[in-house]
């Protein structure tokens, strides 16, 4: 299942990692961990966050995608399951079929 992963970096934590040089090698080893389809990185709140569309293989995957970012940068996380146009066209065609 495909889902937008949103992660919001807690301030003093990124700083830190930022200053010591370490954020850019974890985020190149989340981002070849998770394998996702896009990756954005902005602000949000006034905080450094990443958005991710990742692929979800079934709910007991979830701990792995979430708690890196609440481990390693303190960050918060949220998890949505999500669709791209040709998925929505299905759901709407089968909605279609109902009743």
């Amino acid at each position: 299942m495909r889902a937008l992963l949103e992660v919001e970096l807690d301030t003093a934590t990124s700083n830190k990692l930022i200053t010591d040089g370490t954020i850019a090698e974890g985020i190149q080893q989340t981002l070849a961990q998770l394998k996702p389809e896009a990756a954005y990185f902005l602000s949000r709140h006034g905080r450094r966050a990443m958005v991710l569309v990742v692929d979800v293989a079934d709910e007991a995957s979830i701990p792995s995608l979430a708690e890196p970012f609440w481990l390693q940068l303190n960050a918060s996380v949220d998890l949505r399951p999500c669709m791209n146009a040709d998925e929505l066209m299905e759901g709407l065609r089968r909605l279609g079929r109902q009743g």
